[in-house]
């Protein structure tokens, strides 16, 4: 179907020149002028670039002026009016796709530069199929989510509007990660395999699998991405030995290289921890690994950062007394940072000076575990842009570093890094059941709870 259903003769007092940089259309019967530069930045796919620039007729355009003219407002500014606010998000993607420009529309709604963790509130809830609580939660850059319950995914696009659930061949899905929008990698630690799954068709496009020695399944403990690679901690059904798997993202998922493999033998507890956890450090070009058990001496585990190129470990911490309940890394703090699962305090780590004996320095009042109860049980930590989230039962704790003005090393010692701690949210907005995940999907957070069978979107006050 040609982009324009009719034209009209030039007349009302509308007089266009070839040299003229002013451009006039009717769409719905409405009369709109704007600038050749203005429908440029529709981009050369979008049917606006194809306005003829005749002497003879105005081109017709057979679509809801109103919504056009937000549309139109969007290429002028980059920004949506305020009187978007009045349409369906829906209506308006719609009228966007059709223009080309949807991915105009997604910049000015969900552009991850415009996160403001002080900025944000809880806004929607996004309602999930059946009787599960989410067991992993996972976004795209631009706030596509992807969410695990039970045996089912339910994917939600980037206006948060429109959802497609598919059930999986898992009994529980307890690693996701979200690929594209229409792409998911998910695994289960009681089900062999890594499973690529097709969310729009509802289908396992491709099975990834670990070839241990012991010719046993090989079940997923933890999924991690680069932009170059995707990683897998895999672990034999037998238990017995475990490895991370690197895969090239741009080249059908290929095998890359095994990293960290370990065959137990015997009480040798240290490697039989297989990683829960993966994350890619940019800013050092290495990948964290961090793994943890409960034994009958209390919770141990280990923090290895790998140079995948090399298969060496570069740094590794092995935790003893208070380890972690949970761990993550930031790449513009140039730090890692754990929550003690003893005390529940949150510590850091400065990469920037990893050949230092001092490791981990406590950000909180260094309180004492009491009784024996693990304060830190159940929380999780997650590092986004320059700011550190932890959540604390029901609250999520929002810590940035404090900027002095001197910064002096003295000998022997590194230089006094100050981080401040705020709660999120509204008053309304804390308390509740316990957190179990959360992410960030462009400028949004995203939080699930304990035996609720939703996901909370936590949006910027002001949407448009």
């Amino acid at each position: 179907m040609p982009p324009f259903a009719g034209s009209k003769p030039i007349s009302n007092g509308f007089h266009h020149n070839s040299n003229s940089n002013i451009i006039t259309l009717d769409v719905g019967g409405q009369i709109f002028q704007t600038t050749k530069q203005t429908l440029s930045l529709a981009g050369s796919k979008s049917i606006l670039s194809n306005i003829s620039n005749s002497d003879h007729v105005i081109p017709f355009i057979d679509r809801d002026p109103e919504i056009f003219s937000i549309l139109l407002s969007l290429l002028r500014t980059g920004n949506l009016p305020s009187k978007a606010k009045a349409f369906n998000i829906q209506d308006l993607v719609f009228e966007s796709q059709y223009y080309g420009i949807e991915n105009l529309l997604i910049n000015s709604q969900s552009n991850p530069a415009q996160f403001d963790a002080f900025n944000l509130e809880k806004s929607s809830v996004l309602p999930l199929s059946g009787r599960d609580a989410p067991s992993a939660v996972s976004t795209t850059p631009y706030g596509s989510v992807h969410v695990a319950h039970g045996s089912k995914i339910t994917s939600f696009d980037w206006s948060l509007q429109r959802k497609c659930t598919i059930l999986t061949q898992f009994t529980a899905i307890d690693s996701l990660l979200a690929l594209s929008p229409n792409m998911a990698a998910a695994g289960a630690t009681d089900f062999s395999g890594l499973q690529i799954v097709d969310l729009d068709k509802g289908f396992v496009k491709e099975t990834l699998n670990w070839e241990n020695v012991t010719k046993s399944g090989s079940t997923v403990q933890a999924i991690g991405a680069s932009h170059e690679h995707l990683f897998t901690s895999f672990e034999s059904s037998r238990r017995n030995s475990n490895c991370i798997m690197v895969y090239d993202l741009n080249d059908s998922l290929r095998p890359v290289t095994k990293i960290g493999h370990y065959e137990i033998f015997g009480a040798d507890l240290d490697s039989a921890i297989p990683s829960t956890k993966l994350q890619w450090i940019s800013s050092h070009n290495l990948l964290m690994a961090s793994g943890s058990h409960s034994g009958p001496f209390g919770v141990s585990g280990n923090i290895k950062l790998w140079d995948i190129r090399s298969d060496n470990v570069v740094w590794e911490i092995k935790e003893k007394v208070d380890c972690f309940a949970d761990v993550t890394a930031s790449n513009e703090l140039y730090s890692m940072f754990k929550v003690g699962v003893s005390t529940g305090e949150l510590f850091f780590a400065d990469l920037r000076y990893m050949d230092s004996d001092k490791s981990w320095i406590c950000l909180g009042d260094g309180r004492k575990v009491v009784n024996g109860k693990k304060e830190g049980y159940g929380c999780t930590i997650e590092s986004h842009g320059n700011q550190v989230f932890c959540s604390k039962g029901g609250n999520i704790e929002l810590w940035s570093e404090v900027m002095l003005g001197s910064l002096e090393k003295k000998e022997n010692s590194l230089p006094e890094r100050v981080f401040r701690k705020n709660l999120m949210g509204r008053v309304k907005d804390m308390g509740g059941s316990r957190i179990n995940d959360f992410v960030f999907g462009g400028n949004k957070m995203f939080i699930a709870r304990k035996d609720q069978q939703s996901v909370e979107v936590w949006s910027p006050v002001r949407v448009f």
